[in-house]
């Protein structure tokens, strides 16, 4: 279920409202949580369910098993026992996600290398189970770590697991960020408020931005012969699509979750103004970089280590990244690009690179374009059906005819409004800032805020909306991961 369809627009997200507010209000106040998480427990298992019932099954099964890791390696904490019980979970859950993503893969692989005939499955993928499935092994990770304790109750882990507003694409969320608000959240009107705003601003950049820009990515990538400038307007628009299709889920989902008292974190920081590559991937999925950081690379030995093995470190969290985005040679060959980039970048002048150094103008613009060249080339590689398609399309951007063809001028000539919107909004300036409570504002300021703010956010949703009820191109990329 899509968060931008009219199912759960209209129908799915204000019955959930309505029994979590209307008819929570008269379960008595001792038992209102209790009731509240069950109902979005309940509510969650049939968000997953509606697309595909057979997915119900995959993620019940990834529950229970967590909460069973998660008790024995309580039950022998301090012990072999317990590694080993950790050692098990890795084992499950890395198993679970490989038979569902990987599997066919590596059988048509090894048929192309070996030149044998093995039967390939046709496994299908349920979806968001990479970002599930890294929450799960975080909960238990931490358990194990004895950074939080093991939850006995199996209804409070199956809704961390499956919690329907970052279930299918994240966040990733970690358990001991929502562990306490599980019982003991507080919600109120200005939260509640807040999460509608936050998800409306996601909802436009994913109704009105991704989804226009997406037709034009389309049209490119399915080109065989690319003039220059069609090639460049094609990666720009993926570029485009791709972070308002996530960052505008993020927000949907960091919104959803204010709206039922849970705190999300932030998952993208502008990282198109990044003036470095290693900059862009502390703004960029943000919670998938830090995921790799705490649960691989540290674990490894980080950056406390002999150089070689330092570079080792980088590699296995670069190819892993490549490997969990999908099961294509792109995707191992885009996230060993950035491993070669980002390893470059360590041994560059930090003037360059470093976010809080304060180079000269030139130096930073530069450092500015390099880098969105480097991001928009690597998208390019992210979007191709194939590593051949991707190297002639990249073929095409940098040494096709420099001609602007009819398939320039009519795209860039149809959607330049939207393009110029998702350049400005994927900048801070689209960051519009809040009136300051202790009321050094300006009243006129307060005044205008308060009237445009409202008015604006209307305005994008009715839009947004006539847009989904009409029909729509309405992909999500991330669904796929």
């Amino acid at each position: 279920m899509l968060f931008s369809s009219k199912v759960f627009l209209f129908a799915f997200l204000p019955i959930v409202l309505f029994l979590y507010y209307a008819v929570g209000k008269t379960v008595k106040e001792k038992y209102r949580t209790v009731y509240r998480n069950v109902l979005l427990f309940i509510s969650s298992l049939v968000f997953y369910a509606a697309d595909n019932l057979y997915f119900l099954s995959v993620m019940l099964l990834s529950i229970t098993a967590n909460w069973l890791f998660g008790m024995a390696i309580d039950k022998y904490k301090d012990t072999k026992k317990a590694k080993t019980m950790l050692v098990l979970s890795l084992v499950f859950n890395l198993g679970m996600i490989f038979v569902f993503k990987y599997l066919s893969f590596t059988v048509a692989n090894i048929n192309s290398l070996f030149n044998t005939s093995l039967a390939v499955p046709k496994i299908s993928l349920p979806l968001g189970i990479s970002f599930f499935t890294f929450q799960s092994i975080s909960y238990v990770a931490d358990v194990y770590r004895k950074k939080v304790d093991a939850q006995r109750s199996f209804y409070h882990v199956g809704l961390y697991i499956s919690l329907f507003p970052q279930l299918i694409a994240g966040p990733i969320v970690r358990y001991k960020t929502v562990a306490d608000e599980i019982d003991n959240r507080k919600i109120d009107l200005s939260l509640f408020s807040d999460g509608v705003c936050r998800f409306i601003i996601g909802l436009c950049k994913k109704v009105l931005i991704a989804n226009t820009t997406a037709l034009i990515a389309d049209a490119a990538f399915a080109q065989s012969d690319l003039s220059m400038p069609f090639a460049w307007l094609g990666a720009v628009s993926y570029t485009l699509q791709i972070y308002f299709d996530f960052s505008g889920y993020s927000d949907m989902a960091i919104g959803l979750g204010r709206m039922f008292g849970f705190h999300f974190e932030e998952n993208f920081n502008f990282p198109y103004i990044a003036r470095s590559v290693t900059d862009f991937w502390r703004r960029w999925h943000i919670s998938l970089s830090s995921w790799f950081r705490d649960y691989v690379y540290i674990p490894l030995g980080g950056n406390r280590c002999s150089k070689a093995r330092e570079i080792f470190n980088l590699f296995i969290v670069w190819l892993l990244t490549g490997i969990w985005h999908g099961a294509a040679w792109n995707f191992i060959i885009w996230g060993l690009f950035y491993f070669v980039i980002i390893l470059f970048e360590r041994t560059f002048p930090k003037k360059y690179i470093d976010k809080n150094a304060k180079p000269k103008l030139p130096h930073r613009m530069i450092g500015h374009i390099l880098t969105l060249i480097c991001v928009i080339s690597a998208w390019v590689l992210f979007r191709a059906e194939s590593l051949s398609a991707a190297m002639s399309y990249l073929g095409s951007m940098f040494a096709g005819k420099a001609e602007f063809d009819i398939m320039f001028l009519r795209y860039f000539s149809e959607n330049k409004l939207f393009l110029i919107c998702g350049i400005l909004f994927s900048m801070p300036i689209s960051k519009i800032p809040r009136p300051n409570e202790n009321g050094k504002d300006s009243k006129i300021v307060n005044a205008a805020f308060g009237i445009l703010y409202p008015v604006l956010l209307s305005a994008g949703f009715i839009l947004a909306c006539a847009y989904i009820v009409k029909g729509s191109y309405n992909p999500f990329i991330y669904f796929n991961f």
